[in-house]
């Protein structure tokens, strides 16, 4: 073999790895394309909260006796999910309220958590406010439990029970008295007439669905 053509070899296997090294390069910089199911996890945000609308829901305040417990019409802001909603309604229900209302929930009390199960149970944990600044009582302690209870029950069809947690940690009582170790349903026999009247009404409803 001739100089000319050992060196023209030469050149073009220097070619061919410089070629190679290049395109190997561009596949390793090259990025992976995700699937749709997986670009729309990665970038799927929560569902907001409407804002500005609204939804009418009952809020439940102590009677002039101090017996019962009465159903009070608040707008309160929409959520598309139920468990949001739950959330906005507990809000609403146990931020402070001014004369001639009397909430049964004590001053201070906040929202931690709220878990909603399909089989219709919701979990609601509360701050520790909530028994550490109770006024103590079976009839209070009743009153502020259903409180919370009849939020949820009476205005959301999807929870038929609730039951309440302090400070992230089941209770047996509140106060006491009432055994908190299972979910709650209603109790209209704190409710007035007119909201045992609805309560029966959609009672009626459901049956002849």
């Amino acid at each position: 073999m001739s100089r000319r053509s050992i060196i023209m070899t030469a050149i073009t296997c220097v070619v061919i790895a410089l070629t190679t090294l290049i395109v190997v390069r561009a596949v390793r910089r090259k990025p992976v394309p995700q699937t749709p199911a997986a670009a729309a996890t990665a970038t799927a945000p929560a569902p907001p909260i409407s804002q500005g609308r609204k939804i009418k829901a009952q809020l439940f305040y102590v009677s002039d006796d101090g017996m019962r417990l009465v159903g009070v019409e608040r707008d309160v802001p929409y959520a598309e999910q139920a468990v949001d909603q739950a959330r906005e309604i507990l809000n609403a229900q146990i931020a402070p309220v001014a004369a001639p209302l009397l909430s049964a929930v004590p001053a201070g009390t906040t929202l931690r958590a709220l878990f909603l199960t399909e089989g219709g149970q919701a979990y609601v944990d509360l701050s520790r406010d909530v028994a550490t600044a109770h006024p103590g009582g079976s009839l209070n302690e009743m009153l502020t439990i259903y409180t919370i209870v009849h939020a949820l029950t009476f205005n959301l069809p999807a929870v038929t029970a609730v039951q309440l947690l302090v400070d992230g940690k089941e209770v047996d009582t509140l106060a006491g008295h009432v055994d908190l170790r299972r979910p709650l349903s209603k109790n209209l026999q704190l409710a007035t007439e007119r909201l045992r009247s609805t309560a029966n009404l959609e009672v009626r409803r459901f049956r002849q669905a």
